[in-house]
């Protein structure tokens, strides 16, 4: 099974992040102490107590020390078994990835990084405030792999607004020239609660506009599998099958705990969901109480969910699964507009799978969505 634990601090907002996260370090012994007592609250949470993948998201993971990280694995030794090829990933920024951090990661057999680097261009990176620089990003990159640290993904984002495509194309040069195995690249979305959501309020920046996405996209996909990148879900590429097993156990519906503030859990029967409050979270969680909402999920959800996170990878959906899930009603419910999709070339069916084509990929969501019971 799999286990992510939320770490919502970060040195300082980026302009078009909306996850949860505070700028203030303060709590943090508090955060991590209430981490592992909700691990020891919710350690029945799982059937399957061996876990085949943990995730440090947030946030920025990477700002965590070596006495948080010996509280964290001692209290998941505790309730649970790893796996012994278990992988283990911490999302980090390039500027907290010095030689003593990736080495105090290697003590705690942290065996695969997510580089938040975003872009390679130094003024897309001031535009998204991020804090590190362009060579900062190829500098830590090489630095992990030197220390032993080859299973690396880069995190890239598209459709940043630019006079033309040169720029992403630079990108992916660099990213390429990195020789890491995985890139994850991500669309450009201006969200209300953010900086970027609030300049648009004040017409400050203009929204992103939708062909120059959709051009670059096709840049991405294209570039990429010249360059021996498999797009194994909509935002994700990987050489060599180096796919992430934890991201994918979620497009696959697999059983996971999330553990910290604004974190999910799923269990195949509900879904449950943490205050994003991390004032909240601690005073909750110094009572031995879990701040969650729990959602029981009907058969239409799963069906929803199902077509909603299999649509989006090269595995598709099965359609007997389907059928099974809806007993056997989703085809009465849905076989126009499933016959409009394979008409109009958005999706393809091939031995029972129900998958994406290259045309569908730009429109994953609205296709699935269109398809909900």
């Amino acid at each position: 099974m799999h286990l992510y634990l939320h770490i919502p601090f970060c040195r300082q907002a980026c302009h078009y992040c909306d996850f949860h996260f505070s700028t203030s370090l303060k709590t943090k012994n508090e955060i991590v102490q209430a981490l592992c007592d909700e691990i020891i609250l919710q350690k029945d949470y799982l059937q399957n107590k061996q876990l085949d993948t943990i995730y440090f998201g947030g946030g920025t993971p990477s700002l965590l020390e070596e006495h948080d990280f010996n509280l964290i694995f001692e209290t998941i030794s505790k309730h649970f078994t790893l796996k012994k090829d278990v992988e283990i990933t911490l999302e980090a920024n390039p500027d907290d990835l010095t030689k003593e951090k990736l080495q105090l990661f290697k003590k705690y057999h942290i065996n695969r990084l997510s580089i938040g680097i975003q872009s390679f261009h130094e003024p897309h990176l001031k535009s998204l405030n991020r804090i590190h620089t362009s060579q900062e990003a190829e500098n830590c990159v090489k630095l992990s792999q030197d220390i032993g640290i080859q299973n690396i993904t880069i995190d890239l984002i598209y459709a940043i607004p630019a006079e033309n495509d040169e720029i992403l194309y630079l990108d992916l040069e660099k990213a390429v020239h990195l020789k890491t195995n995985h890139i994850s690249a991500y669309c450009l979305t201006i969200e209300p609660q953010t900086v970027f959501g609030k300049w648009l309020k004040q017409g400050k920046i203009q929204i992103i506009d939708d062909d120059f996405a959709a051009t670059q996209f096709d840049i991405l996909i294209t570039y990429l599998a010249q360059h021996g990148f498999e797009q194994y879900e909509i935002s994700n590429f990987a050489r060599n099958q180096q796919y992430s097993r934890h991201n994918t156990s979620y497009w696959k519906q697999e059983e996971y705990l999330g553990i910290g503030p604004s974190a999910h859990s799923f269990n195949h029967e509900s879904r449950q969901y943490n205050i994003a409050n991390n004032a909240q979270y601690i005073k909750a969680l110094q009572k031995s109480i879990v701040p969650a909402e729990i959602e029981i999920l009907s058969s239409q959800d799963k069906i929803n969910e199902y077509l909603l996170t299999g649509l989006r990878t090269k595995w598709g959906c099965n359609i007997q699964k389907i059928n099974t899930l809806s007993n056997n009603t989703f085809f009465s419910a849905n076989q126009k507009t499933l016959d409009r999709q394979l008409s109009e070339g958005f999706v393809t069916l091939q031995n029972d799978i129900l998958l994406l084509s290259p045309k569908g990929k730009l429109f994953a969501d609205r296709i699935a969505s269109d398809l909900f019971l």
